[in-house]
Protein backbone atom coordinates (compact mmCIF):
# COMPACT_ATOMS: atom_id res chain seq x y z
CA UNK A 1 0.00 0.00 0.00
CA UNK A 2 1.55 3.77 -0.76
CA UNK A 3 1.33 6.25 1.47
CA UNK A 4 -0.92 9.15 0.67
CA UNK A 5 1.20 11.45 2.11
CA UNK A 6 4.32 9.89 3.79
CA UNK A 7 4.69 11.49 7.46
CA UNK A 8 6.70 9.12 9.08
CA UNK A 9 9.98 7.28 7.94
CA UNK A 10 12.13 5.26 9.84
CA UNK A 11 15.40 4.13 9.62
CA UNK A 12 16.28 0.97 11.23
CA UNK A 13 19.78 -0.62 11.03
CA UNK A 14 22.18 -3.28 12.27
CA UNK A 15 25.92 -1.81 12.93
CA UNK A 16 28.48 -4.12 14.91
CA UNK A 17 31.20 -1.45 15.58
CA UNK A 18 29.08 2.01 15.11
CA UNK A 19 29.64 3.09 11.38
CA UNK A 20 26.34 1.70 9.98
CA UNK A 21 24.64 3.62 13.26
CA UNK A 22 26.41 6.62 12.33
CA UNK A 23 25.44 6.29 8.53
CA UNK A 24 21.94 5.82 9.44
CA UNK A 25 22.27 8.92 11.89
CA UNK A 26 23.08 10.85 8.42
CA UNK A 27 20.26 9.51 6.11
CA UNK A 28 17.69 10.70 9.04
CA UNK A 29 19.42 14.40 9.14
CA UNK A 30 19.23 14.89 5.38
CA UNK A 31 15.40 13.35 5.67
CA UNK A 32 14.46 15.83 8.06
CA UNK A 33 16.21 18.63 6.29
CA UNK A 34 13.84 18.36 3.63
CA UNK A 35 10.90 18.20 6.06
CA UNK A 36 10.33 14.21 6.19
CA UNK A 37 9.66 12.97 10.19
CA UNK A 38 12.70 11.00 10.07
CA UNK A 39 12.93 8.65 13.40
CA UNK A 40 16.38 6.73 13.36
CA UNK A 41 16.87 3.58 15.41
CA UNK A 42 18.27 0.05 15.79
CA UNK A 43 16.31 -2.76 14.34
CA UNK A 44 16.39 -4.52 17.87
CA UNK A 45 14.59 -1.38 19.26
CA UNK A 46 11.42 -1.91 16.73
CA UNK A 47 8.90 -3.67 18.23
CA UNK A 48 6.81 -3.00 15.14
CA UNK A 49 6.94 -0.75 12.04
CA UNK A 50 2.99 -0.26 11.46
CA UNK A 51 3.20 3.55 12.12
CA UNK A 52 5.88 4.48 9.72
CA UNK A 53 4.96 5.12 5.95
CA UNK A 54 8.42 4.66 4.53
CA UNK A 55 11.73 1.80 5.99
CA UNK A 56 15.28 2.61 5.07
CA UNK A 57 16.73 -0.32 6.14
CA UNK A 58 20.88 -1.01 6.42
CA UNK A 59 23.40 -3.03 7.49
CA UNK A 60 26.95 -3.80 7.41
CA UNK A 61 28.19 -6.62 5.38
CA UNK A 62 29.98 -9.27 6.49
CA UNK A 63 31.24 -12.16 4.38
CA UNK A 64 28.68 -10.75 1.87
CA UNK A 65 26.12 -11.04 3.86
CA UNK A 66 24.10 -8.87 6.40
CA UNK A 67 24.28 -9.63 10.10
CA UNK A 68 21.29 -12.07 11.43
CA UNK A 69 19.21 -9.40 13.40
CA UNK A 70 18.91 -7.28 10.48
CA UNK A 71 17.64 -10.40 8.24
CA UNK A 72 15.65 -11.07 11.38
CA UNK A 73 14.38 -7.75 11.46
CA UNK A 74 13.19 -8.47 7.70
CA UNK A 75 11.81 -11.56 8.38
CA UNK A 76 9.61 -10.63 11.45
CA UNK A 77 8.22 -7.32 9.59
CA UNK A 78 7.74 -8.80 6.20
CA UNK A 79 4.29 -8.36 5.60
CA UNK A 80 4.58 -4.88 7.11
CA UNK A 81 7.10 -4.29 4.66
CA UNK A 82 5.65 -5.24 1.59
CA UNK A 83 3.02 -2.94 2.08
CA UNK A 84 5.57 0.35 2.76
CA UNK A 85 7.84 2.15 0.68
CA UNK A 86 11.21 0.68 1.43
CA UNK A 87 14.80 1.60 0.48
CA UNK A 88 17.57 -0.80 1.79
CA UNK A 89 21.66 0.46 1.97
CA UNK A 90 25.04 -1.93 2.68
CA UNK A 91 27.75 -0.69 4.01
CA UNK A 92 31.12 -2.36 3.05
CA UNK A 93 33.52 -1.88 1.02
CA UNK A 94 36.77 -0.92 2.81
CA UNK A 95 38.10 1.00 -0.15
CA UNK A 96 36.66 3.57 -2.56
CA UNK A 97 34.87 1.29 -4.50
CA UNK A 98 31.61 2.32 -3.60
CA UNK A 99 32.34 6.41 -4.14
CA UNK A 100 33.66 5.71 -7.62
CA UNK A 101 30.71 3.49 -8.91
CA UNK A 102 27.30 2.13 -8.21
CA UNK A 103 27.60 -1.51 -6.47
CA UNK A 104 25.02 -3.49 -6.66
CA UNK A 105 23.69 -5.30 -3.70
CA UNK A 106 25.30 -8.49 -2.99
CA UNK A 107 23.19 -11.69 -3.76
CA UNK A 108 21.82 -12.31 -0.19
CA UNK A 109 20.45 -8.81 -0.36
CA UNK A 110 19.40 -8.81 -3.74
CA UNK A 111 16.83 -11.48 -2.95
CA UNK A 112 15.90 -9.20 0.42
CA UNK A 113 14.85 -6.75 -1.96
CA UNK A 114 13.13 -8.31 -4.33
CA UNK A 115 11.30 -9.96 -1.30
CA UNK A 116 9.87 -6.76 -0.15
CA UNK A 117 9.43 -4.61 -3.80
CA UNK A 118 11.99 -2.44 -2.36
CA UNK A 119 12.74 0.82 -4.43
CA UNK A 120 15.84 0.85 -4.07
CA UNK A 121 19.29 -0.43 -2.50
CA UNK A 122 22.86 1.61 -2.38
CA UNK A 123 26.03 0.09 -1.14
CA UNK A 124 28.17 2.65 1.07
CA UNK A 125 31.55 2.26 1.65
CA UNK A 126 32.64 1.27 5.24
CA UNK A 127 35.03 1.76 8.10
CA UNK A 128 37.53 -0.11 9.80
CA UNK A 129 38.73 1.08 13.74
CA UNK A 130 41.53 0.27 15.54
CA UNK A 131 38.77 -0.41 18.12
CA UNK A 132 36.57 -2.73 15.80
CA UNK A 133 35.12 -6.20 17.45
CA UNK A 134 35.25 -9.68 16.03
CA UNK A 135 38.31 -11.84 14.53
CA UNK A 136 37.97 -11.07 11.32
CA UNK A 137 38.31 -6.95 11.97
CA UNK A 138 40.86 -7.62 13.97
CA UNK A 139 42.92 -9.89 11.37
CA UNK A 140 41.95 -7.28 8.90
CA UNK A 141 43.40 -4.30 10.82
CA UNK A 142 46.62 -6.56 11.61
CA UNK A 143 47.38 -6.85 7.99
CA UNK A 144 46.89 -3.11 7.65
CA UNK A 145 43.66 -2.82 6.36
CA UNK A 146 40.85 -0.31 7.23
CA UNK A 147 39.93 3.42 7.16
CA UNK A 148 37.11 5.50 6.65
CA UNK A 149 35.36 4.87 3.05
CA UNK A 150 32.09 6.52 3.97
CA UNK A 151 31.50 9.26 2.12
CA UNK A 152 28.96 11.45 3.80
CA UNK A 153 27.64 13.56 0.98
CA UNK A 154 26.93 10.51 -1.32
CA UNK A 155 24.62 9.32 1.68
CA UNK A 156 23.16 12.62 2.25
CA UNK A 157 22.56 12.79 -1.69
CA UNK A 158 20.88 9.75 -1.68
CA UNK A 159 19.01 10.61 1.19
CA UNK A 160 17.66 13.37 -0.53
CA UNK A 161 16.33 11.53 -3.64
CA UNK A 162 14.73 9.43 -1.23
CA UNK A 163 13.07 12.60 0.17
CA UNK A 164 11.97 13.91 -3.12
CA UNK A 165 10.39 10.44 -3.77
CA UNK A 166 8.40 10.09 -0.50
CA UNK A 167 7.11 14.17 -1.44
CA UNK A 168 6.22 12.97 -4.83
CA UNK A 169 4.46 10.22 -4.06
CA UNK A 170 2.72 11.67 -1.30
CA UNK A 171 1.92 14.70 -3.47
CA UNK A 172 0.47 12.67 -6.93
CA UNK A 173 -2.43 10.42 -4.63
Amino acid sequence: MTPTKPQRTLVAYSSKNGSTAEIARWIGEALREQHIDAEVAPVSDVPSVAAYDAVILGAGLYAGRWPGEAVRFVRRHRQALIEQEVWLFSSGPLDGSATERAIPAVPAVARIAAKLGARGHVTIGGQLTDGARGFIARGLRKQGKGGDFRDREQIRAWARDIASELTAVGNHL
